[in-house]
């Protein structure tokens, strides 16, 4: 059985974006064997937990930002 490499942490949340949708558009085709396309596809859930966790942190601190200025929480109903 060969060494799993370890996975990366992407650059950023644009090229996290970029390499998910290159993903898809590989799985899409469907042309792939199968063991790259369960490797490929394990990348992408990754990938996507990332963006989401990157999303859900933006999304926290300009909720933050604006709670500091006296505005309303952009997500009351998490409040």
């Amino acid at each position: 059985m060969a060494p799993r490499k370890k996975e990366q942490q992407p650059e950023n949340f644009e090229v996290a974006l970029q390499q998910l949708s290159a993903i898809v558009e590989q799985l899409e085709k469907g042309e792939l064997p199968l063991e790259t396309a369960l490797d490929a596809f394990k990348q992408g859930v990754a990938l996507s937990q990332y963006c989401q966790t990157t999303l859900d942190n933006a999304e926290q601190t300009v909720a933050k930002m604006m709670t500091e200025q006296g505005e309303v929480l952009l997500d009351e109903e998490q409040a």
